[in-house]
């Protein structure tokens, strides 16, 4: 079956070629088309992961795409377990959230569109995830930056939506040129970018050489999986139809960068400052995220900004090597089911409240919303780690790994994973009383297009899915934490993983610290929503630390600062260079000719006796010059 496993790809990139090339006559069946198709990658992935053992890789190739000379780039995809693991998620996540779709996306007229581009964006993350080698990720890679750019943008007459796609494509290409330059080192030093020969080849690299390559991976990482600098896109992302956040934040688009470091395992692995800087990264931008979820009053940003610290987790647990890539694997396949269950039950709730966001204006919601209430909640007690739900069993053990780093490494990474632990309980508690329980708020105002609130539960399409996705909030952690199921699994890709004997805090106080600190956080966000009625108006005064999170915690004007207004300037400069250096140069010497002929033109008069003088002034200034070279 892996000759055959071009399927995996062909299914939804043909549906998707089929809806956009088909049109209005794929309006009544569109849909249908854009389900099957995914399901159907998603039945054939359970049937390759069934009859095919994945002790090693296998890379088959199709065609041979870039021949040129030294530079050989097959177009092959490679089966194993990494890989396999990423297609299941892929497609068992999106199948639902393609099959929620078909409830959410119901009053569109472009309905078929939008499945069109949901397939697009499945089967470029396919490419992503099977090609084997870094040329063919870039493909992928690609692939996914322009749908999502698509997907984003969906609510064309809606100027934020407009300027939300342009921002989240032109970051992602700043990340995008730190892998393009990592690749270019590859076939400069290795002489490939496949997989098998880069990996082989890695070892006779000089250590400078390696450390740049996986600092120009982790530049790209950033982009896709919204890290710290390159993190204020994620949320804005937000403006795009609620089933394109749950598979760009929870199951797809995100999770591209961890997978980037963990395939790449063999290049950090021979470069510890390279992992450093990776679990330092991760450790900030997981505080970043968490203490920014805290200032909105969006629950879709909320989540948003949820989704920048959870992956934060991950990047910090990739960091660490041998002793975090199976950890990171683990919690990130959790976070495809909890996040993406978090994601449609908030739009279940915007589907009952006319499209509202603002948590302030809900309140009570769990008595009319039952089902979007008990399988949001069970995804809330997965996130902040409740025990032995999913979150619990692959956050704490990153939490554990991170402490068991030594010296200053595990105080400032097991430390700052700790706190955000903390961060998280509270404001997804705050998050889970201000739109599920007390006072019902939405009785005394309207939606922000005037409209009165009557709040009524999903039908059948959306909330099934909510409820399978609830089901793996609750188990996956255990089934995939518990014996190092996962790891053992993942070993023949990432390598075994090691377990710290040493540490700045022993094991095993590791976990009731980590529940004890998650439990004050709950604590904090009842004392200050629960007890109390929150006021639908937001206070005009408040403290600088909730001024500066309202702001993302300034990310924003620090990428103003440092390469939007420098990017700028240098435009701005080379056009002026441009326009009058070169063009002026140009010019220049088009005008000094066209005038200079234009005078020697005056002096061919017709008339014998004037150039009859002309010879006769030629004559004179022979003479002199003869005499001056003479006697001078």
């Amino acid at each position: 079956m892996i000759a055959s496993s071009w399927l995996l790809v062909a299914f939804p990139a043909l549906g998707a070629l089929v809806l956009l090339v088909g049109g209005k006559r794929t309006n009544s069946w569109g849909h249908l088309l854009g389900c099957a198709t995914v399901a159907a990658s998603f039945v054939y992935a359970l049937a390759l992961f069934a009859s095919e053992s994945l002790s090693q890789a296998a890379d088959t190739t199709l065609w041979s795409w870039i021949p040129v000379e030294a530079l050989q780039v097959d177009f092959g995809l490679r089966i194993d377990p990494l890989s396999m693991t990423f297609v299941l998620l892929i497609t068992g996540v999106g199948a639902l959230i393609h099959v929620y779709s078909i409830g959410y996306m119901s009053d569109d007229r472009d309905r078929r569109r939008f499945f069109a581009y949901l397939n697009l964006f499945v089967a470029s993350m396919l490419i992503l995830v099977l090609g084997n080698s870094f040329v063919m990720l870039y493909l992928g890679w690609e692939g996914v930056g322009l749908a999502s750019y698509l997907l984003i943008g969906w609510y064309t007459d809606r100027p934020a939506a407009a300027t939300a796609a342009k921002k989240a494509f032109l970051m992602n290409r700043v990340g995008d040129v730190g892998l393009a330059i990592a690749i270019f080192l590859m076939f400069k030093h290795i002489g490939s970018t496949s997989y098998e020969a880069v990996f082989a080849g890695i070892g006779d690299v000089s250590p400078g050489v390696v450390t740049a390559i996986a600092l120009l991976l982790l530049l790209g990482a950033c982009g896709k999986s919204g890290q710290f600098p390159l993190q204020a896109w994620l949320p804005d992302a937000m403006e795009g139809p609620t089933p394109v956040s749950a598979l760009i934040h929870a199951a797809t688009m995100v999770t591209a960068g961890v997978y980037l470091i963990a395939r790449g395992a063999p290049i950090y692995n021979l470069t510890e400052d390279g992992r450093l800087v990776v679990a330092l990264v991760g450790a900030f931008t997981l505080l970043l995220g968490s203490i920014i979820g805290c200032a909105y009053d969006d629950i879709k940003k909320v989540l948003a900004y949820s989704t920048v610290s959870q992956i934060g987790y991950m990047m910090l647990a990739v960091g660490l090597g041998p002793f975090g890539y199976a950890l990171a694997i683990a919690h990130l396949l959790t976070h495809g089911f909890f996040k993406a269950g978090l994601f449609l039950g908030a739009g279940s709730v915007m589907h009952a409240m006319n499209d509202e966001v603002d948590m302030r204006k809900f309140g009570g919601l769990a008595k009319k919303l039952p089902i979007t209430a008990v399988t949001f909640g069970l995804g809330y007690l997965a996130i902040i780690g409740f025990p032995f739900l999913s979150g619990y069993f692959t956050k704490d053990a990153i939490i554990e790994a991170a402490f068991g780093q030594e010296g200053w490494r595990g105080w400032v990474l097991g430390g700052s994973a700790l706190l955000a632990a903390g961060i998280t309980g509270f404001y997804m508690t705050r998050l889970m009383l201000l739109t599920f329980f007390g006072k019902e708020r939405w009785r005394e105002t309207t939606s922000s297009d005037g409209r009165e609130f009557h709040p009524h539960e999903s039908p059948p399409t959306m909330t099934a899915p909510m409820i399978v996705l609830s089901i793996g909030s609750v188990a996956a952690g255990g089934l995939l934490i518990g014996g190092d199921t996962l790891a053992e699994f993942l070993s023949p890709s990432v390598g075994a993983l090691q377990e710290s004997h040493h540490g700045v805090l022993p094991h095993a106080l590791i976990p009731w610290l980590t529940v004890l600190v998650s439990a004050l956080g709950v604590l904090g966000a009842w004392a200050l929503f629960g007890r109390r009625d929150t006021s639908v108006q937001r206070p005009e005064r408040v403290s600088w630390p909730v001024r500066a999170a309202r702001k993302d915690l300034y990310g924003n004007a620090l990428n103003e600062a440092l390469v939007a207004t420098p990017g700028l300037w240098l435009t701005r400069s080379a056009v002026f260079l441009d326009n009058r250096g070169v063009d002026g140069a140009v010019n220049g010497l088009a005008a000094a000719f066209g005038g200079g002929s234009g005078r020697l033109r005056r002096m061919q008069t017709g008339f014998v006796r004037s150039y009859a003088l002309s010879m006769l002034g030629g004559s004179f200034l022979i003479v002199g010059a003869l005499l001056l070279v003479r006697f001078g």
